[in-house]
């Protein structure tokens, strides 16, 4: 008996699209497909018709030889139609998963996929303390599994290609039975992808990739701090036999300064000047990340005084502006004197006590001792009322 036009098997007009035609496909395969016609020998003939008549009129060579040839044409490509339910199942896996993947069926193929994604890295990147405030760029060098580029990750050997597991059929599963029990394994040949190579490539022994070094560039922004993460999409190991590209995770550490501290986004540094810079106030230039800033001491500053300079600390890793930068004076007391100088103090010793005289200041104890006389009055007062 003569095949039967593919068009009429399908249900389809000649000029019907790509969509129609798989449409179609999945109603038919779900009708007849062997699970839901156990023991139907009828039916398994037309889910293999139905498959035949599918997988020429969805490939475009195909249905061009047979709208223009027919069957003849095909037979005269090399194309002998599909074989067995495992053809069937090898070649459209994906769209099987498709149509059933609300309940499952026992002869549904279960291939998994040979794509992998890679695994992420993590490295450790050692910035000075500029760098980290600033931002920098760095060349960061990592041990990784890469692409094999002589199979470009498919582990085949150039000139071969995959072919349908001889182990489990090209399902993936191997079923065994243990009494009443059916028990589906993934197939340890092909790792329960259905596929395994004719020939592995001989760079990387059929694993797709291989272990390099590599460079990878790093843009560190501005105001990154120790313990800050980094993260760059796809610069992980690479997937395996195509799969995507792990990411790569750059952990910052920062050395210290040895003049400044850091807290969050602000800058804390000290400056030492002597009693009498303190006494009399003077004009320093201050040694700051972004040059020399001038730092003016007002007379009569005292030792522990912090100055503050807006906007000059660590520019703002999430959102915009800067810190600020917090300077503490110190005072320095000098432990010897010439004698010419102690001269000089003595004698401002005594004029800072006169000057004290003057303003009639008392010390303390002396202040007590007149609040003192004066309760004293007021219960005198209460006591003999005049």
């Amino acid at each position: 008996m003569g095949k039967r036009d593919y068009y009429v098997v399908l249900g389809v007009s000649r000029q019907a699209a790509e969509d129609e035609i798989k449409k179609s496909y999945r109603q038919l395969a779900l009708k007849f497909h062997p699970d839901r016609n156990p023991g139907d020998k009828e039916a398994e003939e037309r889910f293999k018709e139905a498959a035949e008549a599918y997988e020429v009129l969805h490939d475009s060579q195909k249905r061009q030889i047979y709208d223009t040839y027919g069957h003849e044409g095909l037979r005269g490509a090399g194309y002998s139609g599909v074989r067995g339910f495992d053809d069937i199942f090898s070649s459209f896996g994906d769209i099987f998963n498709d149509f059933f993947s609300f309940g499952g069926f026992a002869g549904q193929t279960r291939q998994r996929s040979a794509q992998r994604p890679g695994d992420d890295l993590l490295v450790t990147l050692n910035l000075s303390f500029e760098e980290a405030v600033y931002g920098t760029q760095k060349d960061v060098d990592i041990n990784t599994m890469t692409t094999c580029v002589e199979c470009d990750g498919s582990g085949a050997e150039p000139g071969t290609k995959q072919t349908t597991c001889p182990a489990c059929q090209g399902t993936g599963q191997v079923v065994q039975s243990q009494g009443f029990f059916r028990i589906s394994t993934s197939c340890a040949r092909c790792q329960g992808t259905g596929r395994v190579l004719v020939s592995a490539c001989k760079q990387c022994q059929g694993q797709g990739r291989l272990r390099k070094k590599k460079s990878v560039q790093v843009k560190v922004p501005a105001g990154v701090d120790s313990g800050t993460r980094l993260r760059l999409r796809g610069e992980g190991e690479s997937g395996y036999r195509g799969g995507p590209s792990g990411d790569l995770y750059v952990r910052i550490e920062v050395a210290p300064h040895p003049h400044m501290e850091r807290d969050g986004d602000n800058l804390y540094t000290k400056i030492s000047i002597s009693f009498l810079q303190a006494i009399m106030g003077d004009t320093l230039e201050l040694p700051t990340l972004d040059g020399q800033k001038t730092l003016t001491i007002s007379p009569g500053t005292q030792p522990g005084e912090v100055v503050r300079f807006v906007g000059e600390g660590v520019p703002k890793l999430r959102g915009y502006g800067r810190g600020d930068l917090f300077v503490e004076v110190e005072v320095r007391i000098p432990k010897q004197l010439t004698p010419r100088q102690e001269e000089i103090l003595k004698e401002f010793m005594e004029l800072d006590r006169e000057k004290e005289k003057h303003k009639g200041k008392r010390w303390p104890w002396n202040r007590h001792k007149e609040h003192e006389k004066d309760a004293m009055r007021g219960l005198d007062q209460e006591a003999n009322p005049s």
